[in-house]
């Protein structure tokens, strides 16, 4: 980890379920891509795995236990821990700069990081010795994330890590442990994967934003967008502050599902 206190850029990655710890190409291109970034002030994680309206913040006052929103895995996946510090200061900041009598900011103080913030946070801060806050997605709306996530934007000249949770690819009927995570990906998901390499390499916002109407095999690559929205949070964040330069740090497919992730900004 670098510890220069610079501006943190905005990540989304492919956050995989929890035996991405088990898989050593994934877990090493996590741990190659932390020593390069800047170590943050704290960091605020959008997941694809909490949607609640209005937006909602996790707990800030008290300690609670993480989210285990997966079932059937074997114990020990139920036994990883992430104590990371409370966030009170960005919680406060993140009502301040987003807050609408259309969608005030809510707090849940029982509410802990879910798996789609711990399982890669583990991998990218593994002292969990930096502030986490989580936020809910209030809809899917590409248009209305991406105005949350410019709203959000100044966080980052305070030294927030915004860092948008998914998956490039997420159709779970592809998904059969019986293959192994280096099976040959569907044509929909390599497909998908593509363009959407290509459309972040060109700074298409807008091709983004309307990927359901432009993207190959859109619906097959994600019969639910939950995974794909907190990229609009990524990107506004980071349009919002200077452009959307950004680098395709992680690619491959796991299982079928394309991993690929973005560092922006």
């Amino acid at each position: 980890m670098n510890e220069t206190q610079t501006r943190p850029p905005v990540l989304f990655l492919s956050h995989g379920a929890p035996p991405l710890a088990d898989d050593k190409t994934w877990t090493d291109q996590l741990h190659a891509w932390a020593a390069d970034l800047p170590r943050p002030k704290n960091i605020l994680m959008v997941s694809a795995h909490w949607e609640q309206d209005p937006t909602t913040v996790s707990a800030y006052q008290h300690k609670v236990p993480l989210v285990y929103d997966f079932w059937g895995f074997p114990e020990r996946y139920y036994d990883v821990t992430y104590d990371a510090p409370l966030a009170p200061e960005l919680a406060r900041k993140v009502n301040q700069l987003a807050a609408t009598t259309d969608n005030p900011i809510h707090h849940d103080e029982t509410r802990g990081l879910d798996h789609g913030a711990y399982v890669p946070l583990v991998e990218l801060f593994p002292d969990a010795d930096v502030p986490v806050l989580q936020m809910s997605m209030n809809t899917l709306d590409p248009l209305t994330l991406f105005e949350l996530g410019r709203k959000l934007a100044p966080l980052r000249d305070e030294g927030t890590m915004i860092i948008g949770s998914g998956f490039t690819t997420h159709n779970m009927s592809w998904f059969n442990p019986r293959t192994g995570p280096d099976v040959a990906p569907p044509t929909a998901s390599s497909e998908f994967d593509q363009w959407a390499t290509e459309a972040m390499a060109r700074g298409d916002v807008d091709a983004i934003l309307n990927y359901e109407q432009l993207a190959p095999a859109a619906n097959i690559a994600h019969p639910r967008t939950e995974h794909w929205a907190p990229l609009y949070v990524a990107l506004g964040a980071a349009d919002a502050s200077g452009g959307i330069d950004n680098n395709s740090v992680i690619d491959g497919f796991w299982y079928g599902l394309s991993k690929r992730s973005w560092q922006i900004g």
